[in-house]
C-alpha cells in the first residue's frame, strides 16, 4: 500500500459523516434542505504536478481545471472556488491564469488565503458545485451487464508533458491547460450507474471504480482511443487527462461522445481485467504519492 493509500485508509475513521462518501470518491456530497452541495479540493506542488520554471498562468488554469473536473464527474454545476496559495515568482502570471480559467468557466473566486514559506510552491482549490441530478453519480454503482465507456483520447497529455519537459515545441495544451467536461458530466449524470475522471491514469482509475462497485471490469485495450498507438499501454497508464469515465446500463447509449472500452462483470479474483489477464495489484497501473 503506498503512503498516500495508508494515510487516506487511516482518516476514514474520522471522515464518518455522509457527506464524505467514505473517502472512496473524489467529491464531498451534501445535502442542504432542498439543494445538494458537491465539493472537491485537489492541490498542485512545484516539481510534482507541475515543471519549475512552469508558466504560472498555466499552473493556476490547471489548478482550477482539474477542481472543476472532479465537479464535472458529479454532474455538478459548478457555484465557485476558493484559493489558498504559496506566494513566489510568477505571482502575476498566476492571478492572471486563474482570471482567464474562471472567466471561461465563468465561476466566481469566492476567497481563500495566501501564505509564504520555504520549499516548493503549492497551490490548492476548493470547488463547490450545485448538483444538477440526484442521486449524484459516485465511482461505486457500476453494476453487471453495464458497458464501460470513456470521453476523449487518454495520452494526450503524457505527450504534451514530454514536449515540454524536452522543450520540443510540441504542443503541451492537453497537460498545460486540460478542459473539465462540465457540460458533459450534467448530460451523463442522469444516466450512469458510475462515473470518475481520469486523472490518475485509465488502468488505475477503473481499477479503483471496480473495487469501489464490488464488481470486476474488463477493458479490451484495442478499443481505448489513445494519442499514441505505439505506447498505448503508457497512455492507459500515465492520466492527467481528465477525460469522463462511466457505466451504462445495457441498452443505454451515451448522450454524448465517448467510445465503448469495456464491461462490468461479475466479481471475479481481480477487479480489473486487460484483455482477459487479471490485474491484481494497482501498483503500476497509474499515478500515486509514495
Amino acid at each position: 500500500m503506498s503512503r498516500e493509500a495508508d494515510f487516506i485508509h487511516s482518516l476514514r475513521a474520522i471522515a464518518t459523516h455522509p457527506a464524505a462518501r467514505g473517502l472512496a470518491d473524489d467529491c464531498a456530497v451534501l445535502e442542504l434542505g432542498s439543494e445538494t452541495l458537491v465539493l472537491t479540493h485537489d492541490m498542485m506542488v512545484e516539481g510534482t504536478h507541475y515543471l519549475a520554471g512552469s508558466d504560472m498562468a498555466d499552473v493556476a488554469f490547471k489548478l482550477v481545471a482539474v477542481n472543476l473536473s472532479d465537479l464535472a464527474a458529479k454532474g455538478a454545476e459548478p457555484v465557485g472556488v476558493l484559493l489558498g496559495h504559496m506566494l513566489g515568482e510568477g505571482d502575476h502570471r498566476f492571478a492572471e491564469g486563474l482570471a482567464e480559467v474562471l472567466a471561461a468557466y465563468d465561476v466566481p473566486l469566492l476567497g481563500g488565503d495566501t501564505v509564504s514559506g520555504a520549499g516548493p510552491k503549492s497551490h490548492g482549490i476548493t470547488a463547490i458545485g450545485r448538483a444538477t441530478h440526484t442521486p449524484v453519480p459516485s465511482r461505486s454503482g457500476a453494476q453487471v451487464g453495464d458497458a464501460l465507456y470513456v470521453t476523449g483520447t487518454l495520452g494526450a497529455a503524457m505527450l504534451g508533458f514530454e514536449a515540454l519537459r524536452d522543450g520540443t515545441g510540441g504542443d503541451h495544451t492537453a497537460y498545460s491547460r486540460p478542459i473539465p467536461l462540465i457540460a458533459e458530466g450534467k448530460a451523463l449524470a442522469p444516466h450512469v450507474t458510475a462515473m470518475m475522471d481520469v486523472s490518475d491514469g485509465l488502468l488505475l482509475d477503473t481499477f479503483r471504480m471496480a473495487e469501489a462497485s464490488e464488481v470486476s471490469i474488463a477493458i479490451n485495450s484495442t478499443a481505448v482511443p489513445v494519442a499514441d498507438p505505439a505506447r498505448a499501454l503508457d497512455c492507459m497508464r500515465w492520466g492527467d487527462d481528465y477525460q469522463l469515465l462511466f457505466a451504462l446500463p445495457a441498452g443505454v447509449e451515451s448522450p454524448v461522445p465517448a467510445t465503448r472500452i469495456g464491461s462490468v462483470e461479475p466479481r471475479g479474483f481481480a477487479p480489473l481485467f486487460l484483455d482477459r489477464e487479471p490485474l491484481l495489484n494497482p501498483e503500476g497501473l497509474g499515478y500515486t504519492h509514495k
